[in-house]
């Protein structure tokens, strides 16, 4: 896939965005054919060389790019030319959503096994244990800790833990049944 189609899809640019944020967004949305130095980016892009340069290793230390060191014979100093490597997008995007899927799970494992208690006046929620410390009042407020029920929370990750294990065709482990 071209990099030109990578970034019509929107997931993509999610990523990226998420990557590198929004001033490195400049850098990863147009990546060039072949190699480029960091000063002729940021120069191209009209962006500080600083910002070009965060981005660019963002995108490296995520095997989106990678980059080959010349020493200038006369002055000593390193150049960097840069190589784009979006062809690994689908790759990193596959890892982040196995990421993702297991710790849905260990997050639903956790709800699923612990009694939660709210103070209804501040929005915090604690578990039994530190309900029970408190005397199940809220050390901000005073007021009574109720019982929290947690289970559409738990229905809505077992939902997404399901859509999650569907595309990246995963079979369920020993699940717990909320």
């Amino acid at each position: 896939m071209a990099f030109e189609d990578l970034l019509e899809d929107p997931v993509i640019q999610k990523y990226l965005h998420e990557l590198v944020g929004p001033k490195g967004m400049p850098v990863a949305a147009a990546p060039p054919d072949g190699e480029v130095t960091d000063e002729e980016l940021a120069e191209e892009l009209g962006l500080e060389l600083n910002d070009v340069r965060r981005a660019l290793f963002i995108l490296y230390e995520n095997d989106l790019a990678s980059y080959r060191r010349l020493r200038d014979e006369d002055s000593g100093w390193l150049t960097y030319l840069w190589t784009f490597h979006y062809e690994n997008i689908p790759e990193q995007l596959q890892g982040e959503m196995h990421r993702l899927l297991e710790g849905l799970e260990e997050r639903r494992e956790y709800e699923f096994e612990h009694e939660f208690y709210l103070c209804e006046s501040c929005g915090i929620r604690f578990e039994f244990g530190e309900a029970m410390d408190f005397g199940f009042e809220c050390p901000e407020c005073g007021s009574q800790l109720d019982s929290m029920e947690n289970t559409m929370l738990l229905e809505a990750m077992e939902e997404r833990i399901e859509q999650l294990r569907d595309e990246l065709n995963v079979e369920p482990d020993s699940e717990v049944q909320a």
